[in-house]
């Protein structure tokens, strides 16, 4: 199924709703170890964040996976966060104009990489879930 995108720039909502477009194409082995994952669409990553990641423009982050990997959980630690995936709504709009790539492609390449890390994969590994979605 393909989320209908308007030819404006979509707010929040609209690209949640592409996203979860795409989560929802995900193969079923990955969504079943997702259901405690949190999603979320904001605007830009926040001063703390870029801060601890090195990075200097809030433009160069489209996306981050914010929780420990699959593999390297044990027992839940009482007072942990839920393990979230935030996407970064207006870089990756700045992306698409410069890209020319299509929007919903974009959306989901971001969430996939980030999905990705949950997993601990490899760039090659979300490369080819990419692909199976």
């Amino acid at each position: 199924m393909t989320a209908a995108l308007p030819r404006f720039a979509p707010d929040a909502a609209a690209m949640e709703t592409v996203a979860l477009a795409a989560w929802a194409a995900l193969p079923e082995q990955f969504r079943a170890h997702l259901h405690a994952v949190v999603f979320r669409v904001e605007e830009f990553a926040d001063d703390a964040v870029l801060e601890s990641l090195g990075i200097e423009s809030p433009y160069d982050l489209t996306g981050l996976y914010e929780g420990r990997p699959l593999g390297q959980k044990g027992n839940i630690a009482t007072g942990d966060l839920p393990d979230i995936v935030r996407l970064y709504r207006v870089p990756i709009l700045l992306e698409w104009i410069e890209s020319g790539e299509e929007l919903e492609h974009l959306v989901r390449h971001v969430l996939i990489h980030e999905i990705g890390h949950h997993f601990g994969l490899s760039d090659e590994d979300m490369h080819a879930i990419e692909d199976a979605a």
